[in-house]
């Protein structure tokens, strides 16, 4: 079964960057597509990038040019760098892969119910 565990996250100011690590065990990382959703708090969970297994991204608009999410299948590690961060970015970040081998991802997937995710990790974005 796949098992994906976030790090990376902590107490940075407006403007800042943050890189965020998604370790992913159990199965080969190269045969799943992964993706990151945020949960700002009291909100429910947004979608806000993805990675396709052959390295094809999707950004929501929100995050667009200030986050880039990129994988390396050698060491079963997805990043998600951030920069430009903002307040409205505070909130926890999950990483999600399916269950089983799918190598194509959306944002918003309407699978995420099929989707084994981690215990996020929290960004705080505050001067």
């Amino acid at each position: 079964q796949v098992q994906l565990v976030e790090s990376g996250g902590g107490l940075v100011q407006p403007g800042g960057s943050l890189s965020l690590s998604c370790a992913v065990s159990g199965v080969p990382l190269d045969d799943y597509a992964i993706a990151w959703i945020f949960q700002a708090s009291g909100k429910g969970r947004e979608g806000i990038a993805c990675i396709n297994s052959t390295g094809g991204t999707h950004y929501d608009d929100s995050v667009k040019g200030r986050f880039t999410v990129s994988r390396d299948n050698a060491k079963n590690v997805v990043t998600l760098q951030m920069d430009d961060l903002k307040p409205d970015d505070t909130g926890f970040y999950y990483c999600g892969a399916p269950r089983a081998p799918y190598g194509r991802c959306y944002l918003n997937d309407p699978y995420y119910n099929t989707h084994e995710w981690g215990k996020g990790t929290l960004v705080t974005v505050f001067s």
